[in-house]
């Protein structure tokens, strides 16, 4: 089957397929947004979105990794001021929560890769 809108045999090598991964990257990118722009405490350490954003933005790493069309991603400088408050709120809130020794920096360096991760790949695809 060779039609119109297809391009290969995997599953995302059509234009529904890459509708669809627009919409879910998409989705994952707004629930950032939202948490980004709302109350700095829906994204402290002990939070829902403060464990959200990360896994959102992993995801959004992982699947744009794999250079599927229709995957939507936030631009460089977007990410990088999202990094900045999150940053900035997940500092000033991780020592009230008391983390075991080593947890804070171990965790710390996990949050800046995976903003920096997106950010860098995002700039490529902008290239």
């Amino acid at each position: 089957m060779d039609t119109v809108g297809t391009w290969g045999s995997g599953n995302f090598d059509d234009d529904t397929a890459a509708d669809h991964l627009s919409d879910l990257t998409g989705r994952l990118v707004d629930e950032v947004i939202k948490a980004m722009s709302g109350d700095p405490v829906e994204i402290e350490p002990d939070d829902y979105w403060g464990v959200a954003v990360p896994c959102n933005l992993e995801l959004l790493y992982l699947i744009a990794q794999q250079h599927y069309v229709g995957v939507s991603l936030p631009d460089p400088e977007t990410v990088a001021g999202w990094k900045g408050r999150f940053l900035a709120v997940w500092d000033g809130a991780i020592d009230g929560l008391e983390p075991a020794p080593g947890y804070k920096e171990r965790r710390r360096e996990v949050l800046v890769r995976t903003f920096d991760q997106l950010a860098e790949l995002a700039a490529k695809r902008e290239g």
